[in-house]
């Protein structure tokens, strides 16, 4: 087995000349214009905006937006492309898959004909900043506990809220709100609502920029929205309908993470494949050892065994397959085997793999976020389970 046959799975039977095209003008944008800046961002605890701006110019974000608002209308295998690359220069860029592979399509399939013509030309040249909000101080998993409220009066509706952990939520220009139009709706889950908010509506405030283990250059907030006023038009798809437009989003969002912790596996296999070749002790390669090759076997044969559950799913998700469970089990498995291989990866770097210097220490921090975000890997079980007819 070698490195290439781990990593780079050039073969992969959904890839056509186009998708390798795409991938190698990606890679060679983001050696030139992200990798050489990426540890200064990690410092800056931000992504500047002048770099989504360059993607947009490049044609990187939102590629999959139909043509006639200014996309590529490419297939899905472009929104993996993105998230890999993206991940293999470091999580902190994960806002971009937000972006462009979790929220951008809210407006694509719940959007109105406006709504589109007004926001997908910002979306897809960077100049516009999507972010979602969910999750409350007191909400997380349980989605209908949320307390944002969104009250009609006349032609408008008034937000009332605050939310927290929100991925862009220092850079964002727009906004999905997830709020109650309902408070009294039984059960509860049938009184949310999605509502578009721009960044400059009075009322809308940041709170704080979240200090996180990892991800650091993805910037991280609270949002408060206080007496917010926003016209029924920002209504984003069905009132009351809210909690099934998120949850017809989370297949795709849970497929992306999963792609992203596949591809964290695999560049933490490949790292510490190369430094145990490289690095010696006692006389010989750490690789010798029989210890390192037989940690190395099972991270090895772990890594491929994700890859072909995910691959799978891929294609199922093309064909328009309704494969909640599945994604659940990939995202679930994918990336609960990363976190674990992450610290399996600095054990055999040693005492260099605590320095900052080497790639596997900011890799440590940044894997352990995945098993949390996108629904908790308890709440995959949850889903799993369900799907047995349990």
């Amino acid at each position: 087995m070698t490195n290439t046959t781990v990593l780079e799975n050039k073969h992969r039977a959904y890839f056509t000349d186009q998708h390798i095209m795409f991938r190698d003008s990606l890679r060679r944008f983001l050696d030139k214009e992200a990798k050489p800046y990426f540890d200064q961002w990690e410092k800056d605890r931000l992504v500047p905006k002048s770099f989504w701006k360059k993607l947009g110019e490049q044609g990187f974000l939102c590629s999959w937006v139909d043509e006639k608002y200014g996309g590529m209308g490419a297939d899905f295998i472009f929104t993996v492309i993105l998230t890999e690359e993206i991940r293999r220069i470091g999580a902190g860029l994960g806002g971009i898959g937000v972006h462009s592979n979790v929220v951008a399509p809210y407006i694509a399939n719940f959007g109105t004909e406006e709504q589109k013509k007004k926001y997908f030309p910002g979306l897809i040249s960077g100049e516009t900043i999507i972010a979602v909000a969910m999750t409350e101080p007191g909400a997380g998993s349980d989605l209908a506990a949320i307390q944002t409220t969104a009250v009609k009066d006349g032609d408008s509706y008034i937000i009332n809220g605050q939310k927290t952990f929100i991925s862009n939520g220092i850079l964002s220009d727009l906004i999905v709100v997830v709020c109650k139009t309902d408070p009294q709706a039984n059960p509860a889950h049938k009184g949310i609502s999605l509502f578009l908010v721009e960044s400059g509506t009075p009322g809308f405030s940041r709170g704080r920029k979240l200090d996180k283990v990892g991800m650091h250059s993805q910037d991280t907030s609270e949002l408060v929205f206080e007496d917010v006023r926003v016209p029924a038009s920002n209504l984003l798809g069905v009132e009351g309908k809210g909690f099934y437009h998120l949850m017809k989003e989370l297949q795709q969002e849970r497929l992306v993470s999963a792609v992203g912790a596949q591809t964290a596996a695999e560049e933490m296999l490949n790292m510490t494949i190369e430094y145990v070749k490289e690095r010696k002790a006692f006389g010989q390669s750490i690789s010798d050892f029989q210890n390192t090759q037989f940690k190395l076997a099972e991270m090895a044969t772990n890594v491929q065994l994700g890859r072909a559950l995910l691959d799978s799913l891929i294609i199922k998700h093309m064909e328009g397959q309704e494969i909640n469970s599945e994604v659940a089990m990939a995202k679930w498995w994918i990336s609960d085997n990363s976190r674990k291989m992450a610290p399996e990866c600095m054990q055999l770097h040693g005492g260099y793999g605590y320095m900052e210097e080497y790639k596997i220490a900011r890799y440590y921090r940044d894997v352990a976020v995945g098993p949390i975000f996108a629904g908790s890997n308890e709440i995959m079980k949850v889903i799993i389970a369900k799907g047995l007819g349990l």
